[in-house]
């Protein structure tokens, strides 16, 4: 399933970056954000859902797409790649950048997750930034188009927004720098399942191979991570990265 040579690539790697995208939520039932436009959500423009000016003009609506998204994320289950990933993180320091907002990776056992896009089932106050615990996602799917209230910030009381990086707002300055450094102080990256076309999170593995390290795919899908791979794997993560896992002894 894996050449030997990429097995002993990863073993003798002592600094592993494992950067992930939505191929990996996939793998789980979860869409991408684009996809997640279904029913009556799909007369609307992603921007009109994911935008400050969006949420500005129409707080109900936005918060009512994002509680949508987030009953389906609870629904869902980490799949075998992201169990595999949690028993490597057991026995070895991996450190785990993503580009998913789900905690498919937290919930199956991760820690330390550098989450570049922001965490669906974060938010924070659209005003002050002060940090707003959620409670449970709802156990069924609120109606599609629904605009639910958003709370309100327990200090100013102004709008509670979800805590997700949005059409054209900076990823969040310290998940950035950490996901920076680790990528430039690594020996090897573990691309898994991103596209690499979202910018700048999908310069990660650029930045490390800048800097020496070597940069494996996982991926079934020819992506613009091809053009800095030392090696690619053309299959499923659910199935790769258990066979990974095992050869080192880890699971």
């Amino acid at each position: 399933m894996v050449s030997e040579p990429i097995l002993n690539t990863i073993k003798a790697a002592r600094r592993i970056v494992v950067f992930s995208g939505a191929g990996l939520s996939a793998e789980s039932g979860i869409p991408t954000f684009r996809d997640d436009l279904v029913g009556l959500w799909q007369q609307y423009d992603p921007e009109e859902l994911a935008s400050s000016e969006a949420f500005a003009k129409d707080p109900e609506l936005v918060w009512g797409w994002y509680e949508w998204r987030r009953s389906r994320l609870a629904q869902a289950q980490p799949n075998a790649g992201h169990i595999a990933i949690a028993q490597w993180q057991q026995h070895y320091p991996l450190t785990i950048v993503t580009q998913n907002v789900d905690n498919l990776h937290e919930r199956a056992g991760s820690y330390s997750v550098i989450h570049m896009h922001g965490d669906l089932n974060k938010a924070y106050c659209s005003q002050c930034k002060h940090p707003h615990p959620l409670v449970a996602a709802p156990a069924n799917l609120p109606p599609e188009g629904a605009r639910i209230q958003p709370p309100q910030c327990e200090l100013c009381q102004n709008w509670v927004r979800p805590g997700v990086v949005w059409f054209g707002e900076s990823l969040i300055d310290a998940d950035l720098r950490a996901a920076i450094y680790a990528a430039e102080n690594c020996d090897l990256v573990l691309a898994i399942g991103t596209s690499g076309v979202v910018q700048p999170a999908a310069l990660i593995p650029y930045w490390a191979k800048e800097k020496g390290a070597i940069v494996i795919q996982i991926n079934p899908n020819e992506s613009a991570i091809d053009v800095v791979s030392d090696f690619n794997v053309r299959q499923s993560a659910a199935k790769v990265l258990p066979f990974i896992v095992q050869a080192m002894g880890y699971n």
